[in-house]
């Protein structure tokens, strides 16, 4: 068995090599490390023009953006600069042709990380909504926008509730935007009376919901007939109120009261569904012969004599045994 021969000096002269060449290094590390945090400053400066510049516009989100991939856009240029002044023998073709394939593997593990920040950019861009503005997502949930992230798009519920959206689904789903304009229609369906005055009644509903604080008085409340039910004729009243959600909700409460009450006061009849229900004793003595028994209660006159339920289920009986 040979044995190893462990040569000290050996090291010692790989350890030397290496400080030599550290040494020779260092002019290229300083003037690496001096450009690197010259980058930074620059991306630092301009990300925050760019951000100052967005909330000038009343765009604080694609501002916050926009800065942030410029300024991560600069410190990987200038990282990538600085490694080609320390090994001079890298190119920053070579660099930048690894930087593709890498990117393509990249994008191939982070697939939904990349398209929601595709999305959020194109949320921020066409600002089909802003922050603050109250949206209902085709998923269900509603609230309040509080930002607007490359990954996501957070809102407050109503119920004081945080819900995380990704941005994908917001782009390619229907959103529906509440507070897009400065008025917001509600509506409401109520029944009167069959034998009441439509004319008296829709008067009543108009100048009941007008005297209500925050509806507004143009356009003005309307009741418009829509329906002749069976138990009630249907008058739909319309009015409208700002946009947001508290007051579309606490205005309509105040108005079905109020229209209520002056429905009441006017003796205007509020029927509900009512349902008459029979029931009887009786059958026709012929019952269970199809071609001659009769339903219901007898008549007076030449009829035939009526018989009980009770005797019928005995004849029944008996003829079974």
């Amino acid at each position: 068995m040979e044995e190893v021969d462990a040569n000290p000096g050996l090291i010692f002269d790989k350890l030397d090599a290496w400080l030599d060449g550290l040494f020779r290094l260092l002019p290229n590390i300083a003037v690496a490390l001096v450009l690197f945090i010259v980058f930074w400053f620059v991306a630092r400066g301009i990300g925050s023009i760019i951000r100052k510049s967005a909330r000038h516009r009343d765009r604080p989100s694609l501002g916050d953006v926009a800065s942030s991939l410029v300024r991560w856009s600069l410190t990987v240029l200038g990282f990538m600069l600085a490694i080609t002044i320390v090994a001079p023998s890298l190119s920053p073709g070579d660099l930048i042709a690894g930087l593709g394939v890498s990117s393509v593997a990249i994008g191939f593990a982070f697939k939904d990380i990349l398209q929601n920040m595709l999305a959020g950019i194109l949320i921020l861009l066409r600002q089909p909504f802003a922050v603050g503005d109250q949206i209902v997502v085709s998923s269900g949930h509603e609230g309040t926008v509080e930002r607007i992230e490359t990954r996501a798009t957070i809102i407050k519920t109503y119920d004081g509730r945080r819900v995380v959206i990704p941005n994908t689904d917001i782009y390619t789903d229907s959103v529906v935007v509440n507070t897009a304009f400065d008025k917001r229609r509600s509506q409401y369906d109520i029944g009167v009376g069959c034998n009441d005055d439509w004319a008296l009644a829709r008067k009543t509903m108009i100048d009941a919901c007008a005297s209500v604080e925050n509806v507004l008085s143009d356009p003005t409340p309307e009741a418009i007939p829509v329906d002749l039910g069976d138990f009630a004729n249907v008058i739909r009243l319309r009015w409208w109120t700002a946009s947001d959600q508290s007051s579309v909700r606490h205005t309509k409460g105040e108005v079905l009261q109020a229209v209520y009450q002056a429905l009441d006061k006017a003796g205007i009849d509020m029927p509900y569904p009512t349902h008459v229900q029979l029931f009887h004793d009786q059958t026709d003595e012929h019952d269970g012969d199809r071609a001659r028994q009769r339903e219901g209660w007898p008549t007076t006159g030449n009829d035939p004599k009526p018989k009980r339920i009770a005797d019928a289920m005995a004849d029944a009986g008996k003829q079974r045994a």
